[in-house]
């Protein structure tokens, strides 16, 4: 399939009216075609206008329908083929393995999503009947369940270019619910995202579905993003990326005449509390676990672990200089784009010129004048985190702080300073688990997932994970991005009372053609 820059209104295939722009290869550092055309506030709004058209036919198709559509994408993506693994390495920097493995991930959430769709638990069907005798006031019949908010836009992440992208978990979880989306793509993998546009564009072809129902937009700078958030088409966002970029877009929302909801994933340091128990056990084991999880795809996780925390002493020098000589082994990796590297450069630098920060390892040099991050390894006291704020912020890369703490309460005060986290982590024994019950109580008011000796980067595209947090990991805390539950970002619920059976939904229909398990009086029934 041949990229030509356009941008996907709908059906049609249309050059933008905007300023041009290239994919950058950020390994080689050169400037890749073809050209692109941003688009105009005019072509944002007729992607908009599509889906607004196109919500109520959509969101009235059968959950097999719409089931249908979601598989149909997946094969649509595979049958792209190399060609799509290609340009996306390119564009990335990112290895094969990783690129393949995403594509998985990628059509694993749509094939997931479908299956959400057919068993139509999301709907939340209760229906509780009339009670014409009940005194001292009868209760009429009320059916409940929740639908579509409408027309979704997609915001795609600079670090996953297949699964936080155009068709990744934002994109999915909307139209699974039944809402149309208009897709932005990120202007670090432009050719990327007119791939999967395409594949999208077809499988709403082949399913005879609205063509407004997917259309996709880019641009670089911030006018095509401020114009899409703004409209007053776009009924909810869907947004992976930096602090700054998902607060302007939650601000402007906010002070639409209509505010909307922004799900906004932001930041995160992801703390890792060693206890003595597993302090006491196999350093090097530990240290190549941390070593690994924070410089997997050079750093550039959401879920990428930050910051170490454990109790100075024998046990903690042992784990020092074995992690030293994990993270002196790690060569230098190819980040994203220039911004990023720049941006990590900044953090590390910061580290380096801290009075109350010393560096203690630092990976293979990289060449000059690439996109290349070597990592770094850090150490500071606890007393100095707690002083400073800025030990606590994100530094988006391969790197990581040691913090050594005098006892377990400054380990417990350093859990309360943290600000919201996607992850946190605690490595333990049966010999810790005292302490451990003290810092969940803590971690639950501060992380949306909390692990027992593992590492945080993989995240789990299933029922029951949670890929979320208080703020600022993200801006909406009640949800997740990724996993089955995400659907709920997108869904409102809505009350019928005493609707006469010709006009009630399928799904609360007395028959329940659908058979579907909903709540009746209180009771969970199928049939």
């Amino acid at each position: 399939m041949q990229i030509n820059g356009r941008l996907l209104l709908g059906g049609d295939a249309v050059q933008g009216t905007a300023g041009a722009f290239h994919a950058f290869n950020p390994a080689t550092g050169e400037l890749m075609e073809p050209e692109f055309f941003g688009a105009s506030a005019e072509q944002v709004g007729k992607a908009c206008t599509l889906a607004e058209q196109a919500f109520d036919a959509y969101r009235n198709t059968s959950l097999e329908a719409r089931a249908a559509f979601l598989e149909a994408i997946a094969q649509a993506i595979m049958d792209l083929g190399d060609e799509l693994i290609a340009r996306t390495m390119a564009e990335s920097g990112l290895p094969r393995p990783r690129i393949e493995g995403e594509r998985g991930r990628t059509v694993g959430q749509l094939r997931l999503f479908a299956s959400v769709v057919r068993q139509g638990l999301w709907i939340a069907p209760i229906l509780d009947s009339a009670l014409p005798d009940r005194t001292p006031l009868p209760r009429p019949d009320l059916r409940h369940r929740k639908i579509p908010l409408g027309p979704v836009a997609v915001f795609g992440a600079s670090n996953f270019p297949l699964a936080f992208s155009v068709a990744g978990g934002d994109t999915a979880s909307a139209l699974a619910a039944g809402c149309p989306v208009v897709a932005k793509a990120h202007p670090s993998h432009p050719g990327t995202s007119e791939l999967v546009g395409r594949a999208i564009q077809k499988a709403v072809a082949d399913c005879t579905l609205p063509a407004g129902v997917f259309s996709l937009v880019a641009g670089q700078g911030n006018t095509v993003g401020e114009a899409l958030a703004a409209h007053p088409a776009i009924a909810a966002i869907g947004f992976t990326g930096s602090r700054r970029g998902g607060l302007a877009i939650a601000s402007i929302a906010a002070k639409r005449p209509v505010p909307i909801p922004v799900y906004a994933e932001m930041s995160s340091v992801n703390p890792v509390f060693l206890l003595p128990g597993a302090l006491s056990g196999d350093v090097a084991a530990l240290a190549q676990g941390l070593a690994d999880s924070a410089t997997l795809g050079a750093g550039q996780f959401c879920t990428q672990p930050g910051i170490a925390f454990a109790l100075k002493g024998t046990d903690f020098d042992r784990f020092e200089s074995a992690v030293i000589e994990k993270f002196s082994a790690k060569g230098f990796s190819t980040m994203l784009n220039q911004g990023i590297h720049a941006a990590y450069e900044h953090g590390v630098g910061a580290f380096e010129g801290h009075d109350d920060v010393t560096q203690i390892a630092r990976g293979q040099a990289a060449p000059h004048g690439q996109c290349a991050a070597v990592p770094a390894l850090f150490k500071t006291t606890a007393s100095a985190f707690l002083q400073d704020q800025r030990l606590s912020e994100e530094v988006f890369g391969p790197s990581a702080l040691l913090v050594a703490c005098d006892n377990t309460q400054q380990m417990i005060d350093l859990a309360e300073s943290l600000e919201g986290q996607l992850t946190a982590t605690l490595h333990m024994t049966s010999a810790d688990t005292a302490l451990a019950k003290q810092l969940i109580r803590v971690l639950e008011r501060k992380a949306g997932r909390i692990l027992i000796n593992g590492f945080p980067t993989g995240v789990e595209v299933s029922h029951a994970m949670v890929h979320g947090g208080p703020y600022p990991a993200t801006s909406n805390n009640r949800h997740t991005s990724v996993g089955a539950t995400a659907i709920d970002r997108f869904l409102r619920p809505v009350c019928y009372q005493n609707f006469p059976a010709e006009l009630l939904p399928e799904e609360l229909s007395d028959k329940n053609p659908l058979h579907l398990w909903r709540l009746q009086d209180g009771k969970l029934v199928q049939g």
